[in-house]
């Protein structure tokens, strides 16, 4: 049976304006695809009224703890001492979120108590072995 750890967590929504708006995200982790996290915004603070679930690589959220990393829709960077911001492009807009560090840091610690980073590999192995075996289909 494949693991899925959620956690709830505070964060902030900072507006065009430089305002903070407290919302609350949903942080998902599932055994079945190691390499990703999700970030699940509630419908409230979408543009269309829906939820809206972000999905990147953990590495990108582990880089991002200490320093600033990424380089395509999502950017993950230290913000002081206790803070970490994502950032988040899309066609339609940018929105910028700040958490607290170390409720990012417990979740992601959770998420190698489930998979450790020697279980990526073996991951990537058995997709690589199966696009082989089926030729790609």
């Amino acid at each position: 049976m494949a693991v899925t750890l959620e956690q709830s967590a505070r964060a902030r929504l900072v507006t065009p304006e430089g305002r903070e708006r407290p919302i609350s995200v949903t942080l998902r982790y599932a055994a079945s695809d190691p390499l990703a996290v999700q970030v699940t915004f509630p419908s409230e603070v979408s543009l269309d009224g829906a939820e809206v679930t972000w999905v990147f690589a953990r590495r990108l959220l582990e880089d991002g703890l200490s320093a600033p990393a990424g380089t395509g829709d999502v950017h993950v960077w230290p913000c002081g001492r206790a803070r970490t911001v994502l950032e988040f492009h899309a066609p339609h807009g940018l929105a910028l979120v700040q958490f607290d560090r170390g409720a990012l840091r417990r979740f992601l610690m959770r998420t190698y108590a489930v998979v450790g980073t020697d279980g990526e590999e073996v991951g990537l192995d058995l997709d690589r072995g199966l696009t082989k075996l089926l030729g790609g289909v």
